[in-house]
């Protein structure tokens, strides 16, 4: 008889284990998945291009954000920490997949770019592992990949790294647009999250609400032509932590 349970991370990791091993994209788990997916560099993937978002240039361009330190939330191959290195944040990057990582040293190296890398799940990451507090914490696309009990996690993550002061830079799938808008408690039903979660304009203001909205709206869709990256079916946001 398992009597396992005694803190809030029991009850996360209890809620982690009734998902189907091929639904797991948030937890070391996950990072076979990722490997597969970043594989092939040429594959027509929208953000492998090495784009940064259109909205986090423009939180630059406007003066909403300043250089300081920065963490990349789930960094890929490494797009928008190079475009942060090279606006003047030291910046640490963080992702899963040890083959999105080898792709973004590949990138930061050809530009020459200082960035630290880890590869790893974030919610299990140390202090230690941190080079925080973070002025700038960019989230493009982590996110919606997390299961509803896992917003916990990653809210107590932005409370530890994130600066008085600081922002959240965010872009997630945008309900009506991209992503399922089942409610929370269907994802359990299902051991699914159906290739990310849906949110609205509501629901991102009631989940970051210790956090004060600078901005909110759909990302711009950007040309080909382009020398940034934007998706109308992603929502960008941008919060800050009151001092």
């Amino acid at each position: 008889m398992d009597r396992n349970i005694r803190t809030v991370d029991d009850v996360l990791k209890l809620l982690d284990g009734l998902f189907a091993p091929g639904a797991d994209r948030w937890t070391a788990g996950g990072a076979a998945w990722w490997d597969g997916f970043y594989a092939d560099r040429s594959k027509p993937v929208p953000f492998f291009v090495a784009k940064p978002d259109e909205s986090l240039v423009g939180y630059l361009d406007k003066n909403l954000i300043t250089p300081g330190r920065a963490l990349d939330l789930g960094c890929g191959p490494g797009r928008n920490a190079l475009h942060l290195a090279a606006a003047g944040f030291q910046v640490d990057a963080v992702d899963l997949s040890p083959t999105a990582i080898a792709w973004a040293q590949d990138r930061a190296r050809e530009a020459g770019a200082e960035i630290r890398f880890r590869c790893g799940d974030a919610f299990a990451l140390t202090d230690r592992d941190w080079g925080g507090p973070y002025d700038l914490v960019h989230d493009s696309g982590c996110f919606h990949h997390l299961p509803p009990h896992r917003r916990i996690s990653y809210l107590a993550l932005l409370d530890r790294v994130l600066a008085p002061g600081g922002h959240l830079s965010l872009t997630c799938f945008a309900a009506g647009a991209m992503g399922s808008e089942l409610p929370d408690e269907a994802f359990y039903r299902q051991s699914a999250l159906h290739g990310g979660l849906a949110y609205t304009p509501e629901s991102l203001r009631w989940v970051f609400s210790d956090l004060t909205e600078v901005e909110l709206r759909r990302m711009r869709d950007e040309p080909p032509e382009s020398g940034l990256f934007g998706e109308p079916f992603l929502w960008t946001a941008l919060f800050r932590r009151d001092e």
